[in-house]
């Protein structure tokens, strides 16, 4: 059978002719040399297989054996290193630099830094074994210059540096770190610490300072070792001493384009431990420091700041405290937060970065940062080389937001640099040209181009706010070398003014609470209440003793008051129906309605006769809104002799808001004839307020300018005492609710505490000015303060016996310094003025609150509050009062007595008309807006032809009877002896 395809292996035989044999020769022969070479190539190939397989097997090999060698050197070197044969190679270790010749010597170039490698690897797993230290003084001699240059010459060096580059890039830092804190801080006799810290400092002694492994070196010493808890207290002295004069600190300038990668680099928790361990260190050489090293330093120190929570520095709360403890200088005293719960914006419910608690040596060595002898020691670096005072200024700032508590005391010291003077040099040389709060860049508030203009601004603002709680006005008038002179501070106030204005009035408030100052430690709405608090103490100054140019707080310019009216009292109307508590901060109030944020935090920036429109139009809201209440009028019977005791006991539970209707009961126990229909509640409230305000019951007291203010005796915080500063504050609210004037003047200081304000140094003056001059004197003292033999104490006298009180914690074995002497001129206003008062006005308030929210009251200062009380102190404008005058009975504009009555009028001095103002209307003072405001309008009547009558009034109606005088002599006469006689409602 034939195969399907034929029998390859048949030899074929051309049967052809002569020339058919010449061609299969050739053929042939060329066949058997292509199956030749094709025999060859197989060869080759196999041999070549072969070859290869045999190197691989080779190198597999030798790599098997390399790592098994590895290993085993690794695992054994420690056991090595205690043999009697290693201590000898130590003792001639120049013998082992010697091996560095002849054929072996690029070998040995490669295996020292791998053994050195493996040396320190191996004791950072066992720090505390007895080879360590055989093997850490063969790691000191392999990093030892001199060494290797006696055995090797010039080149030994060149090995040295090799060495120390690949140590460096293989981790020293992070194995001498972790060695080191395995070891603890209380084995400070450990035998291996010095040679631990001569490995620190010998490669940055070694390479060279302009060289990249340098800079890598310095990076990782920061890293890794400036970043060991209590590295001070774990080192022993002598090698303490080595290390901090070895650090190549001069060099601190190579850093400068890394801060950034540094500060990311290192967790959270080890900026506290750097912080620490750089001002350890570098504080001693504070003066000898290049300009750019220390400019490097401070930028360092910034940086890490930056990265800390706020507030992180700041003592840990006590068991049951809400927050953290204040500064002396805060608005309010420890104890005097509110109970009630606080509302706050937040962006996030991540529970916020808290450092673990600290080592109680580390917080004593951070607390050396804000103290006077540190501070004044970098102020004096500064002042030297005037080109560190930004970077300075920044971290002072950054300081100031992490140790909140410590604020006071850092302010007070720069106040007190070299004699003052740090505010007018910080404004000249870098605020008064900066470009924030400039007209031409208020669209670019937020820009990070101007980073670098924030703190220097920031730092001035906090240092001006902190030097106004302590100065009285005659410094301030004074142009004295160590303030702003009145001309520059109307350009410093008016650039905060354009800044804090423009924040408030942003529509992206969410930006303002969740962006943050770049390069600061600091939110926007930081920077705002900063700013806020600053232009509220100059504002205070400026309405006390005027000396801003006109119109220098308004923006009427720049807004539409209609508009900025219609608005603002829909946003409270919008704000009272939603669901926010009514109680909110102004802060708060700030994020739900920029308009009343403006109001609430900087009023001054609208015109007082707009704010006063809109307190009206948010109480006639309020009155529109309770229309619909079913309560009704509250009908109250009072005796005429008992007016005080009689409103107390039935309306200090009322709701005053509603309608009152007084019915006076007479001497004879009847009820006097008429209905009120608004004019016997007047009257009624006049009386009141005269029993009430009056000084003899004890609850009250006058200052020289007859300015009252509660009683700070202890009497006057007893239960039932404090019930009637509540009544009486519910009654003081029941007018301004009305709109009926109280002829009643009450102290600045306490008036600033209805709106949430501070006291200063000379609001003391009107309440002691002895004291006030004695504070003078004791801030002005160029002697030894101490010599006074002062103490944290404040004396007062109850019931004829006299006690210290305490304003710090055991404050009578504190004494007052030059240092502290400005805490304790304010603590000791601070008491005077507000503490010893607190629960007084805590009552007072709270009554004033029931009847008038407080956001409405903050509209106003002190000074328009009691405007807005008691009428304006202006001229009496008889023009405007004729203007809006009634007349009854026979009379009317035209008819001759009238006549007469206004050309004699007319003729009275400013004194005469206000006794006549106070006669017809119980108050000498015209209302703010005019008579047109007054309510009811003043109205004359007919009471007769007996020209030997005086004329009468009713203060509860504003009605003057007037008789029909026939002469303008008479009528002059009689008027000018009612008035000054006091002839009033019992007479007509």
């Amino acid at each position: 059978m034939l195969p399907l395809f034929g029998d390859e292996r048949r030899r074929e035989i051309n049967l052809g002719g002569s020339s058919s044999v010449t061609t299969s020769q050739a053929a042939i022969l060329n066949q058997a040399r292509a199956r030749r070479i094709e025999r060859e190539t197989v060869r080759k190939r196999q041999e070549s297989a072969v070859t290869i397989q045999a190197w691989w097997r080779g190198i597999t090999s030798a790599r098997r054996v390399r790592q098994e060698l590895r290993e085993r050197f690794f695992l054994k070197v420690s056991g090595f290193c205690a043999t009697p044969c290693f201590h000898r190679v130590i003792i001639h270790l120049g013998s082992l630099f010697g091996l560095a010749h002849g054929s072996d010597r690029e070998h040995w170039l490669v295996l020292m830094p791998q053994v050195f490698f493996l040396l320190i690897r191996s004791v950072s797993d066992r720090p505390r074994s007895e080879s360590a230290v055989s093997c850490l003084q063969v790691l000191c001699i392999l990093l030892n210059p001199a060494s290797a240059i006696e055995a090797l010459g010039f080149s030994g060096n060149q090995l040295i540096v090799s060495i120390t580059e690949y140590a460096v890039r293989h981790g020293l830092y992070q194995y001498l770190a972790r060695s080191i804190q395995t070891i603890g801080p209380e084995t400070k006799n450990a035998p291996t610490l010095p040679l631990f810290v001569e490995l620190i400092h010998r490669p940055l002694n070694t390479l060279e300072r302009s060289s990249e492994a340098f800079l890598q070196c310095f990076q990782s010493l920061v890293i890794h070792i400036l970043t060991i808890p209590l590295l001070p207290n774990r080192i022993p002295i002598s090698s303490l001493t080595a290390l901090s004069a070895k650090l190549p600190l001069s060099s601190f300038s190579v850093l400068s384009t890394s801060i950034a990668d540094l500060v990311s680099t290192i967790p959270l928790q080890s900026h506290v431990h750097l912080i620490a361990n750089l001002y350890a260190f570098t504080s001693p050489r504070y003066a000898i420091l290049p300009l750019s090293s220390l400019r490097t330093y401070l930028q360092l120190m910034t940086a890490s700041l930056n990265i800390l929570p706020a507030h992180a520095l700041d003592p840990p709360l006590a068991s049951g405290a809400r927050t953290s403890a204040m500064s002396w200088a805060d608005d309010d005293d420890d104890d005097s937060e509110s109970e009630q719960p606080q509302v706050a914006v937040v962006t996030s419910f991540a529970p916020t970065p808290r450092l673990p608690p600290l080592d109680a040596r580390t917080q004593k060595r951070l607390q050396t940062l804000p103290s006077p002898s540190h501070l004044n020691a970098l102020l004096k670096a500064a002042q030297h080389d005037r080109g560190a005072l930004p970077d300075l200024v920044s971290l002072l700032v950054n300081l100031c937001t992490v140790w909140s508590t410590r604020k006071d005391k850092i302010l007070s010291t720069l106040l007190l640099y070299g004699g003052g003077g740090l505010v007018r040099e910080i404004y000249r040389e870098y605020v008064r040209n900066s470009p924030l709060g400039k007209d031409e860049n208020m669209s670019s508030l937020m820009d990070p181009s101007l980073a670098s203009a924030w703190p220097p601004l920031l730092l001035l603002t906090e240092l001006y706010t902190q030097s106004l709680l302590t100065m009285g006005d005659d410094e301030f008038f004074s142009n004295s070398r160590t303030s702003l002179t009145l001309d520059e501070l109307v350009a410093f106030s008016r650039a905060l003014f354009n800044i804090v204005f423009a924040l408030y009035w942003r529509d992206d408030q969410m930006k303002i609470q969740e962006g943050g100052v770049p390069g600061l430690n600091l939110r926007w709405v930081g920077v705002r209440d900063k700013i806020t608090k600053c232009l509220q103490a100059i504002h205070a100054r400026d309405s006390r003793k005027p000396f801003m140019p006109e119109d220098h707080w308004h923006v009427s310019s720049q807004i539409d008051m209609n508009s900025f009216i219609d608005a603002a009292v829909f946003e409270e109307q919008q704000l009272d129906e939603s669901s926010a508590p009514r109680a909110l901060t102004k802060r708060q109030l700030s994020h739900f309605s920029p308009r009343l944020g403006v109001l609430n935090n900087i009023p001054f920036a609208i015109q007082f006769e707009t704010r006063v429109l809109i307190f009206r139009r948010f109480v006639e809201n309020d009155k529109w809104k309770r229309n619909g209440d079913t309560r009704g009028r509250i009908d109250v019977s009072i005796r005429r002799g008992h007016i005080a005791q009689d409103g107390y006991d039935r309306l200090a539970e009322a709701d005053l808001r509603a309608p009152i209707a007084i019915t006076f009961i007479d001497q004879f126990g009847e009820p006097e004839a008429g209905i009120d229909g608004g004019g016997v509640f007047k009257e009624f409230f006049t009386s009141l307020c005269k029993e009430v305000f009056d000084t003899d019951r004890g609850l009250w007291l006058a200052n020289k300018r007859n300015e009252i203010y509660p009683n700070p005796h202890s009497y006057a915080t007893e239960p039932h005492n404090l019930n009637w500063y509540r009544f009486i504050g519910r009654i003081l609210g029941k007018a301004l609710y009305k709109g009926i004037l109280v002829e009643v003047a009450f102290a600045g200081f306490f008036l600033a505490k209805w709106l949430d304000k501070q006291s200063f140094l000379d609001d003391l003056a009107s309440l002691d000015p002895d004291l006030y001059q004695g504070l003078i004197f004791l801030k002005n003292y160029t002697g030894d303060v101490e010599d006074l033999a002062l103490n944290f104490t404040v004396a007062i006298e109850e019931f004829g016996v006299a006690k210290a009180v305490d304003l710090i914690p055991d404050g009578s074995n504190v004494p007052v310094t030059r240092e502290n002497r400005l805490q304790y001129i304010y603590l000791t206003s601070h008491y005077r003025l507000s503490k010893q008062i607190k629960l007084q006005s805590e009552a007072f308030f709270e009554g004033l609150s029931d009847m008038i929210d407080p956001k409405w009251l903050r509209m106003f200062n002190q000074q328009e509050l009691q405007i807005l009380l008691g009428g304006v102190n202006a001229p009496v404008d008889i023009q405007d009062l004729r203007a809006h005058t009634q007349y009854g009975g026979l009379y009317d504009n035209e008819e001759p007595t009238i006549q007469t009555f206004w050309k004699v009028l007319e003729g009275f001095d400013q004194e005469q008309r206000r006794l006549f103002l106070r006669f017809v209307t119980s108050c000498s003072r015209p209302p703010l807006l005019g008579f047109r405001q007054l309510n009811p309008l003043f109205a004359i009547r007919d009471a007769g032809s007996d020209e030997h009558r005086l004329p009468t009034s009713s203060t509860c109606v504003n009605l003057l009877k007037l008789p029909r005088y026939t002469s303008e002599k008479k009528l002059h006469d009689k008027l000018l002896q009612a008035i000054s006689s006091g002839a009033g409602f019992d007479l007509s």
